[in-house]
C-alpha cells in the first residue's frame, strides 16, 4: 500500500474515483451543500447516524453525486483516537479493503493522533498473511490517500505515522511466520538487511563469540536445538558519538517447547510468537530508518530455540550467566528470562541512557492484563512515566507493575546465587525481579508483552506491537 497525503474537503472527496470513500465526522453534521453532504444530512436527520456518538458506523453503496463505490461513515465526536480508531478497523475490514485497490480516507482533522489512527486502521485492514500460504490473495490495495483540511500541516504526522507501519509490518510479518521459517538465522539476516539504510549497521554474532563473552545462560538456553544461536547488535546512529545511546533488548525465542518442562500441546503451535520482542527491535529500526531522527540506539536480541533434545538444560542444572551470577533452572520454561539476562549484562558497554527489554515472557501477565495493555516494570520513575504517555499517544497502551523487594524471596536458592522462577504468585512480578537483578548499572524497563503480542483464535496472529510505544519513546526522548 502506497500512502499519499493530500488536501481534500468533502465536495472534493466526493468527486475523487476510488473503490472506497472512507469519511470521518466530527460531532457537527456537515452543511448539505454538496450531493454527498447532503446524504449524510438526510441520515443524520432519519437518526441512522449519531455525530454526537464515537464510533457508530454507515454504509452505503454507490450515493448519489459520489463517485466511489463505496462509501463508509464513521463518527468521531471529536473524542480521542482511541474512542473510535477500533470502529474504523472494524468497517474498514468489513468493507474487505483487502479486495480494493484504490481508496480514500477522509479526516475532519489533521491533527497527528488522528492521523496515525487512520494509517494503523488501514494498515491492519489491509494486512494479508501470504509468506506460506500460497492460495491467499494478497491485498489489492495499492494506493490510498489521506484527505486532511491542510496536507502541509499534518505532512510531519504523517510521514511519523507512514515509518510506524512499516515497522508494524515489519515485526508482524516475522511474528507470523512458522519456526521454520523464522529460525535464529531467518532473523539474524533480516536485521543485516536494516543495515543497508542509512545510519544503520548490524553485527551478528555466533555460538563461539557469545562463549568468548561468557553468555553462559544464554548458550544453555540453545544447547537443546539443531539452530545455531544468534546474537545479533543493531546500531542506529543519528547524534553524536558523545550522545549515550538508548538499548532495546529483544526477546528472540524463534520456538519455546518449553524444554525439558514440556509445556502442554494445546496451544504450542503459537509458541512461534516468542519472538515478538525480537521482531519488535526490528520493526522500530525499520521506522527509525525512514524518520532518521537525532539519536543513537541501541537494539540487541539473542535469538535461539528452547528445544527438549539429548543435551537440553534440565530441571536443577546451574549456569553462570556473563555477569558471573549464577542460576538455578528450576524450569526449563522460564527460559526467555534466561538469554535476556546475557543481554541485559552486555548492554553495559553502551554507556546507555536507558536500556528496555521486551519481552513474551509470562503467561501470569495475560492473567494479570489481558490482551489490552503491556505489563511494564521499571527502576526509574521518569523513564516509566515517559514509556506510560508514549504507549497512550500511540495507542499502544502500558501499565506500570510493582518491583518491590518483597518479591524477590521467592528467588533464593541453596545452590546457585539465584533461582530462575519462584512460586506461581506474581509470575510476571518475580520474573521482572529476577531481569532486574542483571540491569542495576542503568536506568532500566522491562516491558512483558505476552497479551499484546498477538492474537488467539479466529483473529490468531502477531499484532506488530509495542513497535508504536517504541518509537514514540525514541521520537519524544530525540525532540526532549
Amino acid at each position: 500500500m502506497t500512502p499519499e497525503l493530500k488536501t481534500l474537503n468533502l465536495a472534493q472527496a466526493a468527486q475523487l474515483k476510488t473503490d472506497l470513500l472512507v469519511v470521518l465526522l466530527s460531532s457537527q453534521s456537515p452543511e448539505a451543500q454538496s450531493p454527498l453532504g447532503t446524504w449524510i444530512h438526510q441520515a443524520v436527520k432519519a437518526k441512522d447516524l449519531d455525530v454526537t456518538q464515537a464510533g457508530q458506523v454507515l454504509h452505503g453503496y454507490r450515493p448519489p453525486g459520489v463517485a466511489a463505490r463505496k462509501l463508509v461513515l464513521v463518527t468521531t465526536a471529536d473524542a480521542p483516537a482511541a474512542k473510535w480508531c477500533g470502529a474504523l478497523q472494524s468497517a474498514l475490514q468489513a468493507a474487505k479493503l483487502s479486495q480494493t485497490q484504490l481508496a480514500c480516507l477522509v479526516l475532519p482533522t489533521g491533527d497527528p493522533a488522528s492521523v496515525e489512527a487512520a494509517m494503523l486502521a488501514l494498515h491492519d485492514a489491509s494486512y494479508v498473511y501470504t509468506a506460506t500460504k500460497p492460495s491467499a490473495k494478497a491485498s489489492l490495495l495499492q494506493r490510498c490517500v489521506l484527505g486532511v483540511p491542510l496536507a502541509k500541516a499534518s505532512a510531519a504526522a504523517f510521514e511519523r505515522a507512514r515509518a510506524r507501519i512499516l515497522g508494524v509490518g515489519l515485526a508482524r510479518e516475522w511474528g507470523n511466520r512458522p519456526a521454520n521459517h523464522a529460525t535464529p538465522t531467518h532473523l539474524a539476516k533480516v536485521a543485516l538487511e536494516l543495515a543497508r539504510h542509512k545510519r544503520v549497521s548490524c553485527q551478528v554474532l555466533g555460538p563461539k563469540e557469545v562463549a568468548k563473552l561468557g553468555m553462559g545462560s544464554f548458550m544453555a538456553v540453545a544447547q537443546g536445538s539443531e539452530q545455531s544461536l544468534k546474537f545479533i547488535v543493531l546500531q542506529y546512529s543519528g547524534a553524536a558519538k558523545s550522545k549515550a545511546p538508548t538499548v532495546l533488548v529483544g526477546k528472540g525465542i524463534t520456538f519455546d517447547t518449553g524444554g525439558i518442562s514440556l509445556k502442554p500441546g494445546p496451544g504450542m503451535d503459537e509458541m512461534k510468537f516468542d519472538m515478538c520482542g525480537a521482531a519488535s527491535v526490528l520493526g522500530t529500526f525499520r521506522a527509525l530508518a525512514e524518520l532518521q531522527p537525532a539519536i543513537n540506539v541501541v537494539g540487541l536480541i539473542p535469538a535461539c530455540e528452547n528445544m527438549p533434545d539429548g543435551r537440553a538444560l534440565k530441571p536443577g542444572d546451574v549456569v553462570t550467566s556473563m555477569s558471573g551470577q549464577t542460576i538455578e533452572v528450576l524450569n526449563t520454561d522460564a527460559e526467555g528470562r534466561l538469554i535476556l539476562c546475557d543481554a541485559l549484562t552486555y548492554a553495559e558497554r553502551f554507556k546507555p541512557n536507558a536500556v528496555i527489554d521486551i519481552a513474551t515472557l509470562t503467561g501470569a501477565c495475560v492473567i494479570a492484563l489481558g490482551h489490552v495493555r503491556s505489563g511494564m516494570y521499571a527502576t526509574d520513575d521518569r523513564l516509566a512515566q515517559a514509556l506510560l504517555a508514549a504507549g497512550e499517544a500511540a495507542l499502544d497502551p502500558c501499565w506500570r507493575m510493582p518491583l518491590d523487594d518483597e518479591y524477590a524471596e521467592g528467588l533464593k536458592s541453596n545452590f546457585a546465587d539465584v533461582a530462575n522462577v519462584a512460586d506461581r504468585a506474581a509470575g510476571s512480578v518475580t520474573a521482572a525481579k529476577f531481569l532486574q537483578r542483571f540491569a542495576k548499572s542503568y536506568p532500566w524497563a522491562h516491558l512483558d508483552i505476552a497479551g499484546s503480542a498477538w492474537k488467539s483464535g479466529a483473529a490468531k496472529g502477531a499484532t506488530g506491537r509495542p513497535v508504536g510505544l517504541l518509537l514514540n519513546y525514541l521520537l519524544d526522548h530525540a525532540q526532549a
